[in-house]
């Protein structure tokens, strides 16, 4: 968005910049409306339509024929036949302050201003946030059902709008008129979005984002079976065209609705003042968390039919109406409760369970405390934070994504707090095994370490199974087929406990075709739920098989003979990443090297009488390989995986057909057959020196695709450039 204000704006820059955010409103319409899948967040989209608009009203003779103050929605999508509205659906102005309703209320006022015994009564009702549907009923039996469309054409989904058991086939009483269509919204709750998630990740199917834009995607599903599965709701709160008024009021017409046979909100009262209106915004909006279903905002609504139809509308809008929105990227919400999780590295990282809540589109149930000084209200500096207020389970709290991607707590809004809250006492012992929990002192600071830590290790099941996810991962042992998936499910069957009991899978090949076996028929059951379809013939879990076994045991045996740097990291030592193994590999050249000195150096007063200098390895590293040699328990683990994995020694292999011994390498763009950690170790083994950046010391830089930069400043400085299949044939690798 241009930052040039609009009153500075000329003419033809104005007009330059309507037709920019035409087109950009028109595909957010698109991928809203017709997509379900919205790129940019409701404030986002609402900053473009008000700068839009203010650029009109200063130019009026600039506003163009597809200007987006003059559409709704966006076209129908292909697939569906076609609904003219025999009344447009109309969208609402917004209001975003105190300030906005109170313009609105006098608006209204001033425009009957000669009705001196006028009593404006004003509606307030949340804002549902789900897909807009039209309900056409004649003589009380629903006969056709349309999405908003843009407003004058619509999408005929009536076969699926026909399966959300709140939307009436036929309607209650006998009062109705003999045409109408309710209007109202189709939306999906919390609970139900979470299971058809969790049905989803079963089967390895899709992600969903959130409710809004999965309810108005269930609801164009082709086959109306899909749709049933996904038990939708509908609220209704407004009809069009219609052969007579529901009621005067509009109040009163929403309550026949409800006797009608539809759920109506329970949240909509009738007002007559600001204060009133603002009120029940505030209420509804320290209710939000707790609904069970996404809104957002309030709509208020000139209550008096008569008084609607007199005030009229401005163009897409009417006038008698406003959307008074939440604020787009924060919510309010309350703290359930505060979990503590267990990392890898055996770090205790406390997590505050949300009564659920949508910011900025996605559904926040979960928000990171960081560490126990967090919690009481300070940084890791100790300087407060949040007014250094501590948070306390049954807060009510304010929360926002930080960078629209992580959430976080804001405030705590402690007028709110609960009388019998009290404060957080953070654990001294891991709730996974019990060993005690403790804080290091930094050696850099030394100050406390912020973070507590589980000093279980090896024998600790939460740093178990996140260790032997990280045991098998790309970077470490790289075992193809033991993915974390299968490591958890390995895991909670009882089959893998260790690293070495991965090398011994295949000895209980039953057991693991039974737990294979057994998930995939909760992922078949799964999809006949969701599908609701039954299979034919189904075979027992004995009788099935697990085509891929064969395979993940030669992946196994593949890797019994690892490169030393590659199990060194394996092993996840605290602070001991790719980098730092390899150079650990280089200097002791064999795990048995390694584990010696480590030894030797946990039994030492001083460890630096013992543990080399190395560049590259300082206090920190030393102290993490001491408390991992010299805990005992980690003996009897490493002597089994060591019996069952024989880590290859590493040796700097310079020969007579390498001419990269002395040079300094640097690698750049995408690698196609090794990875960027492979061909380090493997240039470094060759007595190579590689580098992150070029510049005049580079003796030789290997380009991949997308090689960027780096290849530039090598063109210009003149220093040799090969790709990767020139470098293997160099190094004597090429075929």
């Amino acid at each position: 968005m241009s930052e040039k204000s609009i009153e500075s704006l000329s003419e033809s820059e104005a007009a330059e910049e309507l037709k920019r955010l035409a087109a950009e409103i028109a595909e957010h319409d698109r991928r809203y409306h017709t997509e379900d899948a919205p790129t940019i967040s409701d404030a986002e989209y609402d900053a473009l339509a008000r700068r839009n608009l203010a650029i009109e009203e200063r130019f009026p003779d600039l506003v163009r024929e597809d200007s987006p103050s003059r559409r709704v929605g966006a076209p129908p999508a292909e697939g569906f036949a076609k609904v003219r509205h025999a009344v447009p659906m109309l969208s609402l102005a917004k209001a975003y302050t105190d300030q906005d309703v109170a313009d609105f209320i006098e608006r209204g006022r001033r425009f009957f201003d000669r009705d001196k015994d006028l009593d404006i009564a004003f509606t307030a009702e949340p804002k549902i946030d789900g897909l807009s549907a039209s309900l056409r009923y004649v003589n009380g039996v629903f006969v056709q059902g349309a999405t908003r469309g843009d407003g004058a054409v619509g999408e005929d989904i009536t076969a699926n709008l026909k399966t959300i058991a709140d939307i009436p086939k036929k309607l209650k009483g006998a009062d109705w008129p003999e045409v109408i269509e309710i209007r109202g919204e189709v939306y999906m709750t919390y609970a139900e979005f979470e299971a058809l998630k969790q049905r989803s990740a079963a089967i390895g199917g899709q992600d969903y984002v959130n409710p809004r834009n999965t309810a108005a995607g269930s609801l164009r599903q082709k086959d109306p079976a899909v749709t049933a599965s996904r038990n939708l709701k509908f609220f209704a709160y407004a009809w069009g065209y219609t052969t007579a008024d529901p009621a005067p009021t509009q109040y009163g017409s929403v309550q026949k609705f409800a006797e009608w046979g539809f759920k109506v909100s329970p949240l909509m009262v009738r007002a007559k003042s600001i204060a009133e209106l603002i009120a029940q915004y505030h209420r509804i909006e320290e209710q939000r968390s707790s609904l069970g279903y996404d809104i957002d905002g309030v709509v208020y609504k000139v209550d008096q039919l008569e008084l609607q139809r007199r005030w009229g509308f401005v163009t897409g809008e009417p006038r008698w109406a406003v959307a008074h929105k939440f604020p787009a990227e924060q919510a309010m919400t309350t703290v359930e409760r505060i979990d503590i999780q267990v990392g890898r590295t055996g770090t205790l990282a406390p997590v505050a369970r949300l009564a659920p809540v949508t910011v900025g589109g996605v559904v926040v149930e979960n928000v990171t405390l960081h560490n126990e000084d967090y919690i009481k209200g300070f940084d890791s500096n100790g300087q407060p934070i949040r007014d250094g207020i501590d948070v306390r389970i049954g807060d009510t709290v304010v929360i926002q994504r930080a960078g629209d991607v992580i959430p976080q707590i804001v405030s705590v809004v402690i007028g709110k707090r609960p009388a019998d809250a009290v404060p957080y006492e953070f654990p001294h012992t891991c709730p996974v095994c019990g060993s005690p929990a403790t804080r290091e002192i930094n050696e850099k600071t030394g100050k406390e370490d912020s973070r507590r830590r589980c000093t279980g290790e090896l024998i600790c099941p939460a740093q178990a199974v996140e260790g032997l996810r990280h045991f098998v991962s790309r970077g470490a042992l790289d075992i193809e087929g033991l993915g974390a998936e299968n490591i958890d499910l390995f895991f909670n069957a009882g089959l893998v406990k260790t690293a070495a009991d991965i090398f011994t899978l295949k000895d209980r090949r039953p057991a693991v075709t039974k737990a294979l076996a057994e998930r995939r028929e909760e992922q078949a059951r799964l999809r006949e739920e969701a599908s609701g379809k039954t299979r034919k013939n189904v075979r027992s879990v004995e009788e099935r098989n697990y085509e891929g076994l064969d395979k993940l045991f030669a992946a196994i045996d593949a890797r019994r003979e690892p490169e030393l740097d590659r199990f060194i990291f394996a092993l996840g030592i605290r602070h001991i990443g790719e980098t730092t193994a390899a150079v650990l590999a280089r200097q002791f050249s064999t795990i048995e090297e390694l584990i010696r000195v480590g030894k030797e150096t946990a039994k030492a007063d001083d460890p630096h009488t013992v543990f080399p200098s190395i560049s590259g390895i300082g206090d920190t590293v030393i102290g993490a390989l001491r408390d991992f040699f010299g805990n005992e328990r980690n003996d009897d683990v490493l002597d089994a995986l060591l019996a069952q994995v024989h880590p290859k020694p590493y040796v700097v292999e310079i020969s007579a057909d390498s001419d990269v011994s002395g040079k300094t390498v640097v690698f750049t763009g995408t690698l196609e057959k090794m990875t960027r950690s492979e061909a380090k170790a493997m240039a470094e083994r060759l007595g190579a020196k590689v580098a992150g950046s070029v510049s005049a010391k580079t003796d030789l830089v290997v380009a991949g695709p997308g090689a960027g930069s780096k290849l530039k400043t090598a063109t210009d400085l003149g220093i040799e450039v090969i790709d990767e299949d020139t470098w293997l044939q160099r190094i004597g690798r090429g075929g």
